[in-house]
Formats: structure tokens, C-alpha cells, sequence
């Protein structure tokens, strides 16, 4: 009897332990990766928006009845780390898709990661051109506006500035060097009156910027381009204030309107720079407004643009594996090619030639106001006015 009672008792732990095998596999799981450790001013806000997002997705049913489930990396800001992250959360985890990165020269290392092992990506925050362009490759997706694109974006009013010589600071990485080119070829295309009388390169999270002021004024330029962010923007303001480099210039800059870099500025945001960023006190719009209702709800705090870019990357995953019905990669392709979905920002959609999503970005003035730094006079610029076309894409994209 008691052998009898041992066998039940061990087929019953089998069934039990096959049955929450079986209801494990319904999970879809996604593998995403990101600077944590390196960037927590935007990669904390970012987690919280995708983990809004996946409370939202499982609370609607899932992804067609199945629980969506994310696994989640630090790579520590390096591109070697990221891979053998990106490998784990495939080979050991069995993930569906890879998303997330934010430093361009990891979205690249990932990108390739996953162009070599037939996995889709969906790179959330990676501004460099070459993702969907001379670096693009058929498993790679990219969610935020590219630096051609709020380059574009940015050119629009910088082209209207009555001023010739121009002297640029980026971080001197993939990101800044994109920036930099695509920025001064656009401008120079509107304004073939323009001078470059000076470029800085800086290295990313050490800037020393006594010298990079002084080199700057030195070149007596009149207007700058920035591409700091993050600590490093906060020495740059806080050296040129003291040395009064931006007294009497233009300053157009990319990403210093997002929260994360402009709330650190505090009493030293400098006024009237030409940014792009996220004024979320200022948009007025139905889809925006449950997002914010949501998020604070959940948080009791106010988003970043972090927070936007997590949210948004979980839920274009969301609707790319419901309407793929399957982890197939060549089907999460062909499902995600000419993917509109809804954002806070509006409809988006996911353009079958490059990948790129439309997106787009708030482009305003930075003011102070009660002692903290806002966006003013911004309006939204949609992200498929400022895409080149499909034939000067093929120019840029290689052939899959």
C-alpha cells in the first residue's frame, strides 16, 4: 500500500510539475537590456515606463491569452557585456525578441548580435543612423526619432538664426559623431553660408570642461551646436555660465529639453536654447493624458522621457507578437513592416524600408521658471515629415 501511495504520490508530482512546465510556456517572454547602472537618470524612468506597460498588456489579456513576460540585463554601458547578455536571455531564457539599449555603439553591438543569430530586435533608444541605415539589417527596429531625424528636426530652426560661424561639442562616440555629421550636412545643405570654425570632442562621462569652454571661445563662433548629456551637459552649462560662452550666442541642442538632463540644471539652465525634449506639464492631448494619469498613479511622480521610450517599446512589442501570432522571427518581421500602432505621442508606425519608427519629438526653447529649467514655445514634429524618402533610403540601406 505504501509503495502504491509512493507511486501516486510521484506521478501526481510529475503531472504537477508538467502541468506548471506547460502553463510556464505560455508565457512570451522578451529579453530586454539596458544601461542601468551606467545612466539611471534615464534608464530608472525607463523602467518604470515598460513595467507599466507590461501591467497594462497582461491586464488587457496578454498577448492573445498568454502572458507577457519581460527579463530584464544591465550591461553596465558595454557593448561586449551587452552581447554576451543578449546571448544569455536567448540561449538560456528562450526569449521571443531582444529590446531595449540606449548607448548607440551597444545598439550596434546588439543589432549585429542579433542580425547574426536571426533574432528580432527592437532597439528602444539608440540614436545613430547607421541602426537603420548603414549598419541596418532585417531583425533590427528602431522605436525613438534617429539623429537624422531630430537633426531635421533641429535645422528647421536653426536655419533661421541670422548666424555663419559654427563651432559643435559631442561626446566623441558613435552618437556624438553621428549627431555632428548629419546636423552640419543638413544645415549646410539650407545655409551654404555657413562656417565650422570649431569641433570638440569630449569623452563621454569626462568631459573636462574648462578647456572645451575656452577652445570654444577662442574659435569666437556665433552660435553652438551641443551633443552633451547627462553630467557631462551639467559641467559644459555650468563652466560656459561662469565664463559667459554662451553670452550673445545661439545655442542649439540636442535631447536638452528631456527632463532627465534639464532638471539637473536647476538655476543654471541657461534660456533660449533651441532643444529638443519632453514638456510633459505642456501636452494637451487624449492619448497623453492616460498616459500621465497612469503613470502617476502608479509612481506618484511625473514622467521623464525615459519613461515614454520604456512604455512605448513594450507596447510596440506587445502589438508586433500579437498580430505575428508567433516568436517566428521572419513573422515578428513581417508583422512589424508597416506596424501602425498608438503611442502617447500619437500613431506610429513602423516603415517597412528602414525599420525606423515615426515617432517624433518636441522641439521648443529652454526658459527658467520658478527656479527650474522648462520648455517653452515647443510644438510636436512628427516623425515622418523629417524621413528622407524610399529611394535615398536604398542609397543608405544595404540590401538584406
Amino acid at each position: 500500500m505504501r509503495a502504491r501511495n509512493t507511486f501516486v504520490g510521484a506521478a501526481f508530482a510529475l503531472l504537477a510539475g508538467g502541468m506548471a512546465h506547460s502553463a510556464l510556456a505560455q508565457d512570451i517572454k522578451i529579453g530586454e537590456i539596458n544601461s542601468y547602472s551606467l545612466l539611471p537618470a534615464f534608464t530608472e524612468p525607463y523602467r518604470k515606463g515598460w513595467q507599466l506597460a507590461v501591467e497594462e498588456v497582461n491586464a488587457a489579456g496578454g498577448i492573445n491569452g498568454k502572458k507577457l513576460v519581460v527579463i530584464s540585463k544591465d550591461d553596465g554601458g558595454k557593448p561586449a557585456d551587452a552581447q554576451t547578455a543578449a546571448n544569455e536571455l536567448v540561449s538560456s531564457e528562450g526569449v521571443a525578441m531582444l529590446a531595449g539599449t540606449f548607448l548607440s555603439n551597444i545598439g550596434l553591438a546588439v543589432s549585429d548580435f542579433a542580425n547574426q543569430k536571426k533574432v528580432f530586435f527592437l532597439a528602444a533608444e539608440p540614436l545613430t543612423d547607421a541602426i537603420t541605415w548603414s549598419k541596418g539589417n532585417k531583425y533590427t527596429f528602431r522605436l525613438r526619432p534617429s539623429n537624422y531625424m531630430q537633426a531635421a528636426m533641429l535645422v528647421e530652426a536653426a536655419s533661421k538664426l541670422p548666424a555663419k560661424r559654427w563651432a559643435t561639442i559631442a561626446p566623441n562616440y558613435e552618437y556624438g559623431q553621428s549627431a555632428v555629421a548629419v546636423f552640419k550636412k543638413l544645415m549646410s545643405e539650407k545655409r551654404p553660408d555657413i562656417q565650422w570654425v570649431d569641433e570638440q570632442w569630449p569623452p563621454q562621462g569626462k568631459i573636462d570642461a574648462g578647456p572645451v569652454v575656452q577652445a570654444v571661445a577662442a574659435a569666437n563662433p556665433e552660435a553652438i551646436l551641443n551633443v552633451t548629456f547627462g553630467a557631462d551637459l551639467v559641467k559644459l552649462v555650468r563652466e560656459g555660465n561662469t565664463r559667459g560662452l554662451f553670452k550673445g550666442r545661439e545655442v542649439v541642442s540636442f535631447l536638452t529639453g528631456e527632463p532627465e538632463y534639464l532638471d539637473p540644471l536647476k538655476d543654471e539652465t541657461p534660456e533660449g536654447w533651441i532643444v529638443t525634449g519632453y514638456p510633459w506639464y505642456s501636452i494637451k492631448t487624449p492619448e497623453h493624458d492616460a498616459f500621465l494619469k497612469a503613470y502617476q498613479a502608479k509612481y506618484n511622480d511625473y514622467p521623464r522621457l525615459g519613461s515614454i521610450v520604456g512604455y512605448q517599446t513594450i507596447k510596440s512589442a506587445a502589438a508586433i507578437l500579437a498580430k505575428a501570432g508567433s516568436t517566428d522571427p521572419e513573422k515578428l518581421i513581417a508583422a512589424a513592416e508597416g506596424l501602425s500602432v498608438p503611442s502617447p505621442f500619437g500613431e506610429i508606425t513602423f516603415r517597412k524600408i528602414d525599420h525606423q519608427s515615426t515617432l517624433g519629438a518636441f522641439v521648443g526653447k529652454t526658459a527658467l521658471k520658478d527656479g527650474k529649467g522648462v520648455m517653452v514655445d515647443s510644438s510636436y514634429k512628427k516623425g515622418a515629415d523629417y524621413l528622407p524618402g524610399d529611394a535615398e533610403v536604398e542609397k543608405l540601406r544595404p540590401k538584406d
